[in-house]
């Protein structure tokens, strides 16, 4: 029987109940640098468990580094960037955020920034501009299954 887990990154930032600091904040590095390695050993226990796990949330390029670690521990980690255009991106992200509209507007433009030109990830990138859910989930699938998108292990 197939297991799997599907884990929302969010959920972890949520967990913080005291001094949280909004993620998106510089002096929230740290903070942010605890909560990804929180919800990536909760999801090496699960694979020793047996289960595939699914990490949905903001993880860049730049928090990849305990990622890569546990490559070399033998976990097998796809790392897919679903990506939007810009336009697309505010369109579907306005209105989502607790934050108001012009805050989150300015958010939304400085994460797609960052997720614009990943380099040696671009590879990894899915564009979902114009794919519906269904095609967006088949283009995932067939990722793992080429494994196309594994992070490297040396």
């Amino acid at each position: 029987m197939e297991k799997s887990v599907h884990m929302y990154t969010d959920d972890f930032y949520h967990y913080l109940s005291k001094g949280a600091i909004a993620p998106h904040l510089p002096e929230a590095n740290e903070q942010n640098r605890i909560v990804i390695e929180a919800f990536l050993e909760a999801a090496k226990r699960y694979a020793r468990g047996g289960y595939d796990v699914i990490v949905d949330g903001i993880v860049g390029p730049w928090f990849l580094k305990p990622w890569l670690r546990i490559v070399q521990e033998g976990y097998e980690v796809h790392y897919i960037i679903l990506r939007a255009s810009k336009e697309e991106t505010r369109k579907r992200a306005v209105g989502r955020a607790k934050l108001d509209r012009d805050a989150n507007t300015a958010l939304v433009e400085a994460m797609w920034a960052q997720f614009c030109n990943l380099g040696t990830y671009e590879t990894n990138v899915i564009d979902t501009t114009t794919l519906p859910i269904t095609d967006t989930v088949s283009a995932i699938k067939e990722k793992i299954a080429s494994k196309t998108a594994l992070l490297p292990g040396a």
